[in-house]
């Protein structure tokens, strides 16, 4: 995966687009946040999922291992606050994807909040 675009529609290398982030590196921006986790979803990143995801709405699992769902593409179409030096933000986008025979698209407002130590992580959708 290094060698090809990143999965999350942003036109750069997974290199040095999502690559780094799933590696450990914190993201500066809610964007950028949502971008990684839409790419951990793709490539069933489980772990990165749950560390990305606020303690207090954090499920135990997702059990990534046994879903059939192929995701198809990420359009981000706007995005509020969550920038450098905001505390939150949120994300509105659209994520297209395959269960079974059926495709189906997935819209939702994300909010994010950055933790005391400064990390961004994923609260809920709407």
């Amino acid at each position: 995966m290094s060698a090809g675009l990143c999965v999350c529609g942003s036109g750069k290398k997974y290199a040095v687009c999502c690559g780094p982030l799933h590696g450990g590196r914190p993201a500066r921006t809610c964007e950028q946040l949502m971008r990684s986790r839409y790419s951990a979803y793709a490539l069933r990143l489980e772990p990165y999922l749950l560390q990305t995801w606020h303690p207090a709405t954090r499920p135990a699992r997702l059990n990534l291992e046994n879903d059939q769902t192929r995701w198809l593409g990420l359009k981000i179409h706007s995005r509020e606050k969550g920038g450098a030096d905001d505390r939150q933000g949120w994300v509105s986008f659209s994520a297209s994807y395959r269960s079974g025979q059926e495709t189906h698209t997935l819209n939702e407002r994300s909010e994010f909040v950055r933790l005391p130590e400064g990390r961004w992580v994923y609260l809920e959708g709407v």
